[in-house]
Parts: C-alpha cells; structure tokens; sequence
C-alpha cells in the first residue's frame, strides 16, 4: 500500500473521535482560527476595535437602563463594573455560538471538495472569539482603574472559568452546527436562542435577586454559574459552589453530548451541506 494514501473509515467507540488525527491536524485549526479572526475585520472601519466598542456599548446602555432607571442591586460596585464582569463572559459566549452555529452552512463549499477534521470548523470560530475576550479583558482592567478596584486574589481561578467557558460554547456550537447543516430553519433559531439566553443568565442581575430555592433551576443555565464564578474571581464576590458545581456538571455534559451528536451526523454533512 502506498504510503502517502490516507485511508477514511469510520471508528468504533461512543464518540468514535480520532484524538491523534486532531492532533497532527491541530496547525490547520491553528489557521482556521486566524483567518476566522481575519475575515471578520477585514475591510472593516475600525478594524480590532469592534470587540471593544461591542462590550463598551452594551455596558454603557445596561448601566443606564438597568443601573440609573431601574436601579437593579450592583452588589455595592458601581453598576458599570459589576456588569462588564458579566458581559465578559456571555459576549464571548454569545459570539462563538451564533459564529459556531453557522460555520458549516457558512463553509459549506469547503465540506464537499476537500477531507479534514470537521470538528474543526465551528471549533475555529469559538478559538477566534478567544482573540476578542483577550481584548476585552484588557479594557476591563482599565475600567477597574477608572473606578480604583483592584482585582481580588480570586483571579488564579479564571483559567478554570475560561475552559469551563469555551467548553460550554463549544458544547452548544457543536450540536447548533450539526443541527443547522440538516435542517435550514435552525439559522434563525441561533440569534433567538442567544437573545433569551441573555435575560435567564445573570448578566444585569445578580444571583441573589432569584429566591434561594430556585436558583438551583438557574444554575442549570451553565453561563449562570459561570458568570457568577466571574464576578466572584474578579470581584471578590463571595462564591456560590453550589451553582457554580451545577453549571459545571452541565457543560461538561453539554460538550460531551455536542460531542457525540456532531459526530453521529457528520458522516451525512458532504451529502446535505
């Protein structure tokens, strides 16, 4: 057999990944994720700027909304701080699905005519939206020096809140894809979806506004615990394990699961894409 003649069979298991193959491909993903990042600023005006002006904007409108009309309790921080932490998280979040989400219906060209890792492309589009929460960080921090906060102790956790967070993207935007790539209609369910989401996670709220019996329902959104978990590791929040364990338990499930349903109906994306 010809050395350089690549063999593609399916493989057995529940998930039936082949993790080595992931790994000698992982320079595409790589590049998948670069040029996602530049498509999307490509002969734009402001270039790079849009990932600040995006999160700026929203806090700027939710702290008069929600923080001057409605007066929504801030936990004692000055409203703009307290729900920046929070739109750190979900804009990352929020971008990555709706970009995941599409990406096969989007590429769909590239589906047909070449073989790859096709876990790779709603993969690249959540790696890209990395770049934008790197950006954001860096403009939250200097809104925590406007207002003379400095970031508690608490902040060696966000790496774990990080990969809790892009795995509950990719959880979503796994199944979003496979689900978008067979039935047309789910592109418009994407930005709904994203839109409600918002309002049941605790972006402009705090968790303490839910009754304690019901914020276990809550927590089973798994961007509440996280978004909880930011505010605490930032803002030296007291933390609630008990939702954050829930969300937790959940995306871990989620990505397991988008997993497993990407994989099961990849084999037909060549036919129907």
């Amino acid at each position: 057999m010809d050395e350089h003649l690549l063999v593609i069979k399916p493989r057995k298991g529940w998930i039936n990944i082949d993790w080595a193959e992931l790994i000698r491909y992982r320079e595409l993903l790589f590049f998948l994720s670069w040029r996602d990042v530049m498509v999307r600023y490509k002969q734009t005006v402001l270039g790079v700027l849009w990932a600040v002006l995006q999160p700026v904007f929203m806090m700027v409108v939710f702290t008069v909304i929600f923080g001057k009309l409605a007066k929504i309790d801030s936990d004692g921080l000055p409203y703009a701080v307290f729900v920046y932490a929070g739109l750190l998280p979900w804009t990352f979040f929020s971008t990555a699905v709706g970009q995941s989400g599409l990406s096969l219906v989007n590429q769909q060209q590239l589906l047909t005519k070449i073989y790859f890792p096709r876990l790779f492309v709603p993969t690249a589009s959540v790696g890209a939206g990395l770049v934008d929460l790197s950006i954001s960080f860096v403009v939250y921090g200097a809104i925590l020096g406007w207002y003379g906060i400095m970031p508690s102790s608490g902040v060696v956790w966000l790496p774990v809140l990080v990969l809790l967070l892009v795995m509950a993207a990719l959880g979503f935007g796994y199944t979003l894809a496979a689900l978008t790539v067979s039935f047309r209609d789910f592109r418009f369910v994407v930005p709904f979806m994203m839109q409600a989401m918002m309002y049941i996670s605790p972006v402009v709220y705090p968790v303490k506004l839910v009754p304690p019996q019901y914020q276990w329902l809550l927590a089973l959104n798994p961007m509440a615990g996280i978004i909880d978990g930011f505010r605490s590791a930032i803002l030296g929040r007291p933390w609630n394990f008990t939702n954050l364990g829930i969300s937790a338990v959940v995306t871990v499930a989620l990505f397991v699961f988008g997993l497993f349903f990407f994989r099961k109906t990849e084999r037909r994306f060549a036919d129907i894409a």
